[in-house]
């Protein structure tokens, strides 16, 4: 059949309205798939609000208070399906928690339940979420990290929750940016780790020193702590990350956590702002060993999120960490680490064009849009969208060349003057084309926004086999992605069931065996950048007919195999006693 050209974009081409194609030297590779943005639709009506903090930051209030936008996955009331949280960072502002209705649409009941009112004067701003059963009572438990003390609100089972911070042991202060529920002791009790960004001295709201910056833009070591919660049961928590060995002091913004090198512990993946990536090898649940010689030291740059994905069906979480690039003025592009760690103990950094140079990029997440049994990327870009005849990147640049008690000292920074920094971005969906290279085709396949985005969740929020993404956007709306990928693709999915406390599964993983290739994937206790994944597990197939096994990994450390596990459908799978 005879096709039409209708134009290019960056190398892109398209030639008809359903068929989205890319142009490569001598192809004419079809890319499948749509999105298409259905939050208003869905009953969906969010905007983030920014923080305002002390007056002495005003000059630069755009860039102090610039995060603060995420978005949660999770099934709050327990009917099956998932539900979104989106937070606020304005006092006085709510959070919001949308329910999916019978309807198929979603409703905000954040007030009703109790989790809406957390951006309080002298309590905290809200930065992001995470939720966990911490208290095993088969329900979903939410904390909210902020600029402030967390908040542990308690899900009580009957759409209502209790905040319960301060009788937990998590009443500490906090400028945090990220969390992530892990059982790190194989206790089957969820612990939790927070990670900080301005240092824990600091109340950003009541400033008595304005020495609040980083001490250096390549390797800083003056940012908030990060905090290891250990759960002692009966609703408690103990803080041990001085004596586990997982403190750090650095600008920490992505935290991730998954057994990367396959020893069947948890481990602990942190993507800092100036400064280089951290891993952190879990020791048998005894300590946390932060080592430097798997790759991560020698590139140092302004590390956002820490995405965990098998982009090489290979069996083996790589992870993708973004960072910022603006032409004319830095270029740090973003790492896809390949995971090397059970071969030669290292990791490898494959990032290269397109998926290197997204901007001043921050929330990233994997997902397989397409269904065709590669792992594809969906990244937002953009800090500061103001004035867009003027630009901060000449002052930014001054500041950054300056001695260092120039750059720590907030009130030298020049003033911001409603300049944009790197605004005005458009996301990218970065297309795997079956291991042999990514292309960008958001221009093709739907996503054409310019917010600033911040946080990046999936989801298959219908049940019906494909990946959603929902984006929360800074001082923007929330939006919600519907994926339509090539209905002629198979694929499967698992809900798992842990027998432990930790009854979602967090940390757990399936590895699929299909066409000769592995694929794993792992339930998300948070991810990216402020952000955390649907618990339920979807695999694209392609035209692959049968899968031959699906193993499971339980964050208790034991296994379960299937065989030929059922196509098209979510197979739940409930831990067996060892």
């Amino acid at each position: 059949m005879a096709v039409a050209f209708f134009g290019t974009i960056a190398g892109i081409a398209w030639y008809d309205r359903n068929q989205p194609r890319v142009a490569g030297p001598g192809s004419d590779v079809v890319a499948p798939f749509r999105f298409r943005e259905v939050s208003k639709s869905l009953g969906i009506d969010f905007t983030h609000r920014e923080a305002q903090f002390d007056s002495k930051l005003g000059h630069i209030m755009p860039q102090i208070a610039g995060m603060g936008a995420a978005v949660s996955v999770a099934d709050a009331n327990g009917d099956g399906k998932p539900d979104l949280y989106a937070t606020s960072s304005a006092f006085g502002t709510p959070n919001a928690l949308y329910v999916r209705q019978a309807d198929g649409k979603f409703a905000d009941v954040a007030r009703d339940a109790g989790v809406a009112d957390f951006n309080v004067e002298g309590r905290g701003v809200s930065m992001g979420s995470v939720w966990g059963d911490y208290d095993g009572d088969g329900d979903e438990d939410l904390l909210v990290y902020r600029y402030g003390y967390p908040v542990l609100a308690r899900n009580d089972g009957n759409s209502k929750f209790t905040e319960v911070t301060r009788e937990a042991g998590l009443e500490h202060w906090i400028n945090a940016n990220g969390a992530v529920w892990l059982d790190y002791d194989r206790d089957g009790k969820l612990d939790l780790y927070v990670a900080g960004y301005f240092s824990e001295k600091f109340d950003l709201c009541n400033l008595t020193d304005t020495r609040i910056m980083q001490n250096s833009f390549e390797y800083a070591t003056n940012g908030g702590r990060n905090w290891l919660f250990h759960n002692l049961g009966q609703g408690k928590f103990e803080e041990v990350a001085e004596a586990l060995g997982c403190a750090g002091s650095r600008w920490s913004l992505g935290v991730a956590a998954a057994d990367l090198d396959a020893d069947g512990w948890i481990d602990l993946y942190v993507a800092n702002d100036y400064g280089p990536e951290e891993f952190y090898v879990n020791r048998e649940g005894k300590h946390f060993e932060l080592v430097d010689k798997v790759g991560l030291a020698e590139s140092s740059k302004s590390g956002m999120c820490v995405a965990l994905g098998d982009f090489e069906n290979r069996g083996r979480l790589g992870i993708y960490v973004t960072n910022i690039s603006e032409r004319r003025y830095l270029f740090q592009g973003n790492n896809l680490r390949v995971n090397r760690l059970v071969e030669d103990g290292r990791f490898y950094n494959d990032a290269r064009d397109q998926i290197a140079d997204c901007g001043w990029a921050w929330g990233s997440q994997f997902g397989d849009f397409d269904n065709d049994g590669w792992r594809d990327l969906f990244v937002v870009n953009g800090f500061v969208s103001a004035n867009q005849e003027q630009d901060y990147w000449y002052e930014m640049g001054k500041i950054a060349g300056a001695a260092g008690p120039m750059f720590l000292d907030a009130k030298t920074w020049p003033d911001m003057g409603g300049k944009s920094l790197s605004g005005y971005e458009r996301s990218r969906v970065l297309w795997n084309k079956s291991g042999r290279g990514w292309m960008d085709v958001a221009p093709i396949v739907g996503v054409d926004d310019v917010f600033d985005g911040r946080a990046v969740a999936v989801a298959d929020l219908d049940g019906r086999g494909a990946l959603d993404v929902i984006v929360a956007n800074q001082r923007g709306p929330l939006l919600v992605y519907r994926s339509e990928p090539d209905p002629a693709n198979r694929w499967l999915g698992f809900e798992l069931v842990a027998k432990s406390g930790n009854s979602t599964a967090l940390g757990a993983s399936v590895t699929i065996h299909f066409g000769g290739k592995q694929q794993i994937a792992v339930v998300d206790g948070g991810s990216g950048f402020c952000s955390q994944n649907d618990r339920k597990l979807l695999f694209g197939l392609g035209r692959v007919e049968s899968v031959e096994k699906a193993i499971v990994r339980w964050p208790s450390g034991g296994e379960q195999e299937l065989l030929n596990p059922q196509l098209g459908s979510y197979t739940r799978v409930v831990e067996e006693a060892q």
